[in-house]
């Protein structure tokens, strides 16, 4: 009986991604980074004078099959300032068998700016899908964090017809105080509301750094995205028990979703920091 090797027995593939961002002069730089396959290295770039660093998660192999466990792990140093974002959506594929994972998680030290603004994920008929992001802030942090998922391969007609889609966003403030949000969904036990809708989306802007008069200018203008759009779009505004903001909205396309997400994201930049959205070069 041959013994069996447990590295070429495992299922899927074991990617990392790491990142540490500083602060030198007016911009941030990436001093150290190391990436396992299937994560590819992609130098971040700056698209404007505002020092952020922009950041692709670059997955070339296509999306995630079951058993693949990829992370990313980012440490953003004091006053730093970076987007992370995706250059297509994460597909993930049917299984049989084990989930795909995909964990994240990120410090960012005082004074840091962190966008996390990926591209929707899209759950294939039969897939298994779980997903931890993890947010740890330090005083005076904020995170514009999005999360969003497509019911399925929408064109093809493939709704709601995944195994099992699994979503934690987790956001720790200095004091201690969290906000939380857990998903588990089955096609069984999405509520008829949702179902008649193809995309939901989360949005967090959290941070003890933005000041009432700010949060409450943004809060005024996401409830207004919120109704722009009454048959395509449906969105709500809560306040959560730590300082900022969170957004909730189930669209019917994804051209409504990106439309939302966009001018959220333009309205918020320059709210926050009086910076504008740059034109993100996607490839």
């Amino acid at each position: 009986m041959s013994a069996h090797d447990p590295v070429l027995d495992a299922v899927g593939r074991r990617g990392a991604l790491s990142y540490v961002f500083e602060r030198q002069g007016p911009r941030t730089v990436l001093t150290q980074s190391s990436c396992s396959s299937p994560w590819h290295y992609f130098p971040p770039s700056f698209l404007d004078d505002s020092g952020c660093a922009y950041t692709w998660l670059v997955n070339p192999s296509g999306g995630l099959v079951g058993g693949d466990h990829v992370t990313v792990a980012a440490r953003l140093e004091a006053d730093t300032h970076v987007l992370m974002t995706s250059p297509s959506a994460t597909r993930v594929y049917r299984s049989e068998g084990e989930p795909a994972v995909q964990e994240i998680r990120v410090t960012a030290g005082a004074g840091a700016r962190l966008e996390w603004l990926p591209e929707v994920t899209i759950p294939f008929a039969g897939s298994r899908f779980r997903q931890s992001i993890h947010v740890e802030l330090a005083p005076g942090a904020t995170v514009v964090l999005w999360d969003a998922m497509a019911s399925g391969r929408v064109a093809r007609a493939e709704r709601w017809a995944f195994a099992s889609y699994e979503n934690e966003i987790v956001i720790r403030m200095a004091s201690g105080r969290s906000v939380v949000e857990r998903l588990s969904v089955t096609p069984d036990s999405v509520g008829g509301l949702v179902k008649s809708w193809d995309y939901v989306g989360s949005l967090f802007v959290i941070g003890d750094a933005v000041g009432p008069e700010r949060l409450a200018a943004l809060e005024d203008e996401l409830v207004e995205l919120c109704g722009q759009q009454p048959e395509q779009l449906l969105g709500g505004v809560s306040k959560p028990a730590v300082p900022g903001l969170v957004v909730k909205v189930v669209a019917r396309s994804a051209p409504a979703l990106t439309a939302f997400v966009e001018a959220a994201w333009s309205h918020l930049r320059l709210i926050l920091w009086d910076l504008p959205a740059p034109l993100l070069r996607r490839y």
